[in-house]
Parts: C-alpha cells; structure tokens; sequence
C-alpha cells in the first residue's frame, strides 16, 4: 500500500487516576495523534470529601483541623486563612507576638511545599537526585513543626485569636540553624538541577502562558509571577503584618527560557524560598514579647455577617469566604482552592504538544488533589 494511502487514527489514553506523574488521584484523559495531543481533559472527584459542607455543620473552632487535608502541604497556611476569614467577623485584637509567629509558620511551609515541588519536579522530568536532596532539608521543617505541635503534616496550629502554643529559644535556634544550612543549600540544587542542560532543554519555552491568558483563566501564584505578573496576595492585600517585612516577588525572567514557560514556573519558587528565608530572618529577629493568642472561648459565637479572605499560599491564592447567622457554626462556607484554577487551563495549554511533555507541563504547574477535590 502506497505510504500516502495511510490514515492515522486518534487514541484515547488514560493517564491516571493511580499514576505517579499526577501528582495524585487525577485522571487525564488523553486524546492523541501518534505521541501529539490534541486534546486533554482532567477528571477530578476522586478525593472528594465535601469540606465546605462540613464546615457548615462544625463550630468554627472544630473545622479547622479540616482545613489541614485540603493542601496537605501547606497545612499551616490553610489553618491560617480559614482563620482570618472568621477573625474579620470578630471583634477580636490578634496579639502581635501571635501574628508575626503565623508568619514565620507559614513562611517554613511554604519553602516545605516548593521543596516537595523542586523534588517531584525533577521525578517528572527524569532526575532521582533532587528529590532526595529535598526531602534532605524538608525533614528538618518538619522536625521543627514537630516539636512545637507535635505533628509533621496536618498541624491545627493557627487558632482563631492567634496560635495553638507559644514558641521558645530552642525553637529559634533550630529555625536559625535551618536557614544557615538553607540557603547553602540551595546553591546544590541549581548547580543539580536549575542550570543542568538536560532539565534546560526539556523545560525552556515549553508551554509559554502569556499573562493575558493566565489572567484570562484565573492563574495564580508563582504560575502566574512566572509570565512576569506582579502579583502577591502578601504585597497587594497584606494580613499577619506582612506589610512589616522586607522580601521581593519572584518574577519570571529572560535569562534561560522566556516568560511564562515551564523553567520559569519553576524557578520562580526557587527563588520564593530564598525570599522566604528573608522574611522568617525579620520575623524572627523582631518576634514581639506578649501573648501569642487572644482570649478566645469554646463554642464562641460570631457576630451575624459575611467575610472573604485570602492569602498567598504557596500555590497562590486561597480564599474563605463565610457567612454567619451569629451562632457558633457557620451558615455558609465557600472555598477558591488555587489549584482548582490553576489546574482549569490545561486543556487550553496542552494541545499539540507531545505525551512527554504534558507531564512537564502539568507538575510545573504544581497542583495538590486534595485542594480540587476538597
């Protein structure tokens, strides 16, 4: 048969739902024309748990250990929105003590979270090395979390009125000792991974999102930073006292790949964590003397009224917005998971481009199935 008389047919491929490149329980099903793709939807749902529900059937104080199993990591910074959504109900003075420790709890979990991002993303595209090299400094995060709540991943820290527990000198010691290793550290993994020519080549103009369309689709966080969007939650609507404390945002660059393209998502949360580290340094150093909570009672009724607010976790925006009816448990709670939109453009981004590199594509934009689905 002559060669022109060929026809090629489209397959439908299942990536997931039990996969390693989805970063959880996402099914993308795949519509492909040999190793192109010409068309991608995601399927979610399988970790569904109705949180918001929850939430409306919970004493305030009761649903924040739920907020914890959204972005599992970032559990600190899930505590602290849901937090500041009912604290702007309340008339209630956060101590600053307790505001500047939320800061330096979230600020840790965030570098815990782009170092999860910094490992896997190395899996994606083929390197061991920096996953174990993550996981290395990762651990140290989680043993100072540890030792002030006693847990490692799901925290119920932040409290309505300030935090769980105060923190001692042995805290600011081990936090100190972590940053001086830190951001030696960091070093090893550009020289490992962010300047390698291979993990270049599979990364630089792939996937360019311009920042007209990520705005267009609800992009966020260090995805939307990297198409060179000057936007922070932390810097534009500060909360915790943000606004107290010195640090840059991480834009995307020209100097290896082009705005808005895979290397950039990722470097832009390279360079959060060396930012991070500034603000803990403020933080820590100008930790007020005091009490680290208000006095909040058990089953505390809040005030009838609505509230929205949101804060910059590490995968961008994440929003509360509550009702109440002014009784102990919320009429309404509703969620912006940055996931949830970050993950909504990638059938707009994924076409045409070739089965390998969708799985870059997808773990640059960093998204956790627990926070879609919730």
């Amino acid at each position: 048969m002559p060669i022109k008389d060929l026809e090629t047919q489209d397959m439908l491929i299942n990536m997931g739902p039990q996969h390693p490149s989805t970063h959880g329980v996402l099914r993308l099903m795949i519509r492909t024309d040999g190793e192109l793709v010409s068309e991608v939807t995601p399927v979610i749902g399988y970790l569904h748990r109705c949180a918001e529900k929850i939430g409306e059937n919970l004493r305030y104080e009761q649903f924040v250990p739920y907020t914890d199993r959204m972005d599992y990591l970032s559990s600190m910074s899930d505590n602290l929105a849901f937090c500041l959504a009912v604290e702007k109900l309340m008339p209630i003075e956060i101590p600053a003590r307790g505001q500047c420790i939320r800061v330096i709890f979230a600020e840790l979990n965030r570098i815990a979270s782009h170092l999860l991002a910094f490992g896997t993303y190395g899996l994606d595209v083929g390197a061991f090395t920096p996953f174990l090299y993550a996981f290395r400094e990762r651990e140290i995060i989680l043993n100072i979390f540890e030792y002030v709540c006693g847990a490692r991943l799901t925290y119920n820290y932040v409290r309505v009125g300030g935090v769980n527990k105060d923190v001692d000198k042995k805290f600011a010691e081990m936090v100190t000792n972590f940053l001086n290793l830190f951001e030696a550290k960091l070093r090893d993994y550009n020289e490992l991974l962010t300047y390698n020519q291979i993990f270049i080549t599979r990364t630089k103009n792939l996937c360019v999102i311009p920042a007209e369309l990520g705005i267009a689709w609800g992009f966020c966080g260090p995805n939307l930073r990297a198409s060179g969007v000057d936007y922070d939650v932390r810097k534009q609507m500060p909360y915790s006292g943000y606004e107290k404390f010195q640090f840059s945002t991480a834009l995307g660059d020209n100097s290896v790949g082009v705005l808005g393209d895979c290397w950039n998502r990722y470097w832009v949360r390279i360079v959060e964590m060396v930012e991070s580290c500034k603000i803990i340094r403020q933080a820590l150093g100008g930790l007020p003397a005091g009490k680290f909570s208000a006095d909040v009672k058990r089953g505390f009724k809040v005030p009838k009224g609505e509230a929205y607010t949101c804060i910059e976790n590490p995968r961008g925006e994440l929003g509360f917005y509550v009702i109440s009816d002014g009784s102990d448990t919320p009429v309404r709670v509703k969620i912006r998971a940055p996931s949830f939109t970050n993950l909504s453009i990638l059938p707009e981004i994924s076409k045409g481009v070739l089965i390998a590199d969708l799985v870059a594509i997808l773990g640059s934009i960093d998204i956790v199935l627990g926070e879609i689905d919730r």
